[in-house]
Parts: structure tokens; sequence; C-alpha cells
């Protein structure tokens, strides 16, 4: 008969299914009801003196290692104060957003601060914006960021594209506008309005963006609710999967974060998709069609028990095929996680390059943490003896690339470990 847990899983799949829809109800009712801050408001907005800023919002520097589901980051480099002023106005509401009056400052921030996206004003002193573009998407250092270029001259598409650049943004442009592209880029639903703007920024143009900003937070507000009830829905399935076998606590946390680490040095662009992490936390959750003294076993494991082990992948995958916030690599990740480089692996004995590239760094990050961390059929090792039994893998049991990339990594990813044991 089928455990409590077992039944635990099937009620929180059920009511994933369920509330999701009642909350998108509940938030369009409560956005049909809701207005805008009146008249009196926007007079007393206009008679506020501007918030102090700074060149990297204070949250962001805290926990940036930890903070893996972070909102998108949006550096301004331009050289006029009004218009950076405007764009910050606009975006503080949804993203972080730093800024810079020059290519040489915004060098140093980029390095530091890796943003999402770079908002660069063409004609600068100094370093022009289209010499900068090329450095931000040549040099490893800057994490190879979205780039809008912003002119009001006369710049070709074509030139741009030569430089670079993902986007090209013509002066004056409305906030609207600038939301929409940057949607569009971060892969978020565009807002689809184009607004044609006279003349240089001005306070009526600032007014416009702080209301902009408001209905924006509104508007994606109703998104947060439901991405919430997502990620309290994943948490739990995490945590009830942990109950059941002991020998993996914590483990979902620690790996999640490492994969992210590993996945962040060799290729960003599949953080964009927001399954990828979910996948992290879930890899393991087809665990739970396995019967618990074979997942706590000390001693080896029979063929039978074994051949169950083998089968946790299927199940996570059927169990989880039809969640809409889990297509994509999130699905992969938790199929492929045990497949081999050598085509040794299980469940479908790939090889590769045909092991999707999601499932090849979690791998990696997988083994990391089941040698560093107690385990009912094997003891911890130190840090280094994982590093260098990952190294002697390399080509058999891992990609090499992955594992060259993680010897690279090493350092932060242990950084990493210790914060996520002082979090758990």
């Amino acid at each position: 008969m089928p455990s409590w847990l077992t039944w635990l899983m099937l009620g929180l799949l059920a009511w994933t299914v369920v509330a999701v829809p009642i909350t998108l109800l509940v938030a369009r009712f409560l956005h049909l009801s809701g207005s805008l801050p009146d008249v009196g408001e926007k007079a007393a907005g206009r008679a506020r003196a501007a918030p102090r800023q700074t060149l990297i919002p204070e949250s962001s520097l805290l926990g940036q290692e930890t903070e893996m589901l972070r909102s998108p980051r949006i550096l301004i480099v331009d050289d006029d104060p009004a218009l950076r002023m405007l764009l910050r106005t606009t975006l503080t509401a949804e993203f972080e957003v730093a800024e810079a009056a020059d290519a040489r400052l915004a060098s140093d921030l980029a390095r530091l601060w890796r943003p999402t996206i770079v908002l660069l004003d063409v004609a600068m002193p100094g370093i022009d914006g289209l010499s900068f573009c090329t450095d931000l998407k040549a040099k490893p250092a800057f994490g190879a960021p979205l780039v809008v270029l912003l002119t009001g001259a006369e710049v070709s598409e074509t030139t741009a594209a030569h430089a670079g650049a993902d986007e090209l943004l013509r002066k004056p442009f409305s906030p609207l506008e600038l939301v929409s592209v940057i949607d569009r880029l971060t892969g978020a639903d565009a807002v689809e309005i184009a607004t044609e703007i006279e003349g240089e920024p001005s306070e009526q143009i600032l007014l416009f963006a702080r209301d902009l900003g408001r209905l924006v937070e509104i508007e994606r507000g109703q998104r947060r609710v439901v991405q919430d009830a997502y990620r309290e829905t994943v948490t739990a399935l995490a945590n009830a999967l942990e109950a059941k076998d002991s020998g993996t606590r914590v483990h979902s946390l620690r790996v999640r974060h490492y994969a992210t680490g590993l996945t962040t040095a060799i290729e960003p662009d599949l953080l964009s998709d927001p399954s990828l992490e979910y996948g992290f936390l879930l890899h393991d959750v087809g665990k739970i069609g396995v019967p618990g003294e074979v997942l706590r076993k000390r001693g080896p494991l029979s063929p039978s028990e074994w051949a169950l082990i083998q089968l946790h992948p299927i199940i996570g995958l059927e169990m989880l095929a039809n969640v809409t916030f889990l297509q994509g690599e999130g699905l992969k990740v938790i199929r492929s996680h045990h497949e081999r480089w050598d085509g040794t692996g299980y469940p479908d004995g790939l090889a590769r390059d045909a092991i999707p590239l999601s499932a090849r760094i979690f791998a990696v990050a997988d083994a990391l943490d089941a040698i560093t961390s107690e385990r009912p059929y094997r003891r911890a090792t130190s840090w280094e003896a994982a590093v260098a039994e990952i190294s002697a893998q390399s080509g058999r049991q891992f990609d090499p690339n992955i594992v060259e990339a993680f010897v690279r990594e090493k350092e932060p990813l242990h950084r990493l470990q210790a914060l996520t044991e002082e979090a758990a």
C-alpha cells in the first residue's frame, strides 16, 4: 500500500493543478478592482526630491552567491544624468539597477556585478558605446551580457549587430518601448506598445516613468503570485523527498547552488529557461517510487534493488511531464542526470553530446555533493578528494569540458558549500 509520503506527493501535485488557475483568477480580479495612485499623490511625488542614487544596489551584494532566482540586473551606461534618472526610475520597480556615466566606470561595474542587460549609449566621451559593446561581448570577464544600444545618431542596424548589440533603440523612446525590448530579451511576456516621445526627457516624462513603474509592478505582481505558488510546491516536494531519504538531507539545496554556479560559468544562457533551476531541485523526485529501505540500505544493493534505483529518472519524468513550469531544460535534467559521457549510464544509455548539456553539467554538481556529504553507502570525503575523483572521471563519467570548468571554478563552489550549510 502506498506510504504516507507518496500520498503527500500526489496531494501536492493535485494542489498545484487546482491552485494555479484559482490564483490567476483572483489576481485578475484584484487588478481590475485596483487603480493607480491619484493625481494628488502624483503632485506630491513631483515635489519630493529624487532618491539618493548608488552605483550598485546594496541588496544585490548581500547573498549574491546564494540567491539563484534573482531579478535581472540592468546596468545603465550614459553620460546624460537626466536620462539615467529616467531609466532608473522606470526600471527600479522590477529590476536591480546600477548606472555609470562612462565606459571606464561601467567596465569596472560589469566585472564585479555581472549585469544581465547593459543599456549603452553610443555617443559618449572617451570609449564610445560601439567599442565598449564589442568588449562586453568578447571578454569573458564581463559574462557576455545582453546589450541594448541607445542612440540619437545615424547608427545602422548592421553597425550595431557588427558590434555585438542585441537591440538598437533610437532616441527619443518611451519607457513602454524600453520595457518591451527588455521583456523580449529576457523571455518575459513583452509589452507590445511603442509611444513616440518628442523632445528631451522632462519632468512630465519622469512622472510618467514613475507611474509606469507602478503599473509594471502591479501587472508583474500577478505573475509573481503564480511563480511563488510554483516555488513553494517545488520546495515542499524536495523537502518531503529528503524526509524519506535521510541520506540526502539538504542535498537538493546544495546541488542546485553548485549546478547554477557551474551553468553560469559554462553556458549562462541556459539559465534563461526558468524550468532549469526547478529541475535542479526536483532531479531525484522519482525516488518517491523507490522503497525507503532500498534508499537507506548501507550495504551493496542487489541486482533487483539496483534496477529499482535506475527507474527513478523515468518515474520522476512521468510524474512531472505535464507540469507547465518544468517544460524545457528542467525535464531534461530530471531524465538524464545519471547518463555518463562514455554511454554506460541510465536510463537511456546516452553518450557524449547526445546527453543534454544541462544534464551533463548537473551530473558533475550531483557527484560533487554525493562525494562530500554523508550517505548510507559511503562516508563523506574532503573537498580536495572530491575534486581529484571528479577529475579522474573526466572522459569516462563526465564531459571533459565541464570537468575543466569545474576545476577552474572549484573555489567559488567551495564557498557556496559553506554558505548553503549556514542557510540550512
